[in-house]
């Protein structure tokens, strides 16, 4: 059975510290087994500006196994997928260790934004165009954080038809855009917390 008291402080922890560490957790609606969590992209990296969504599931064991995250935001990286969102990193699988935190793992996909590994990709046609040719990867990672990881410049239906891929109703979708004057990672954060 999942530690609700620990997740809920480790919540507090987070609120408490989002605007100076650059990442925040919201709860899928009222259960605390499924989060949302977003990430500011590092400071002079591609990443640079935008705001990555995470998919954030606890296993009933957690804190004694890692949580289970996946990008919802698309990004060009070596250790995630730009398939679907899968990522690589040793603390969400064998080295994760009960002392840790979601705030660590936050924290840690955030600097894995900024020191990608490509020696242990998840997807390895970045990672092999992050090692042969870093400036079309930096371009390419720009341009995927612009298109995805900002206010985007898509038409409202394509926004809703693009939110409605990721599970949500028509009408959740088309409240949330309207209520975020149509910012399309807003309305879906708002989307994860309702």
């Amino acid at each position: 059975m999942i530690d609700t008291s620990r997740v809920q402080k480790e919540l507090v922890e987070i609120e408490r510290d989002r605007k100076t560490l650059g990442v925040s957790i919201k709860l899928h609606g009222d259960d605390l087994t499924h989060l949302c969590g977003t990430i500011a992209g590092p400071l002079e990296t591609p990443y640079e500006g935008g705001i990555f969504l995470i998919d954030i599931r606890l296993p009933a064991a957690y804190p004694f196994e890692p949580p289970k995250m996946q990008f919802i935001t698309k990004v060009w990286h070596p250790n995630i997928s730009s398939q679907n969102g899968a990522i690589c990193l040793d603390i969400l699988k064998d080295q994760w260790s009960p002392a840790l935190t979601l705030k660590t793992a936050l924290l840690s996909l955030q600097a894995l934004l900024s020191s990608p590994q490509p020696d242990d990709p998840q997807d390895a046609v970045v990672a092999q165009q992050y090692l042969r040719d870093y400036s079309t990867f930096v371009g390419t990672a720009r341009y995927w954080t612009e298109t995805f990881a900002k206010r985007s410049s898509l038409g409202i239906e394509e926004k809703v038809q693009k939110l409605m891929e990721m599970g949500f109703t028509e009408t959740q979708v088309r409240a949330a855009l309207e209520s975020t004057g149509g910012d399309e990672n807003m309305a879906l954060e708002k989307l994860c917390t309702s």
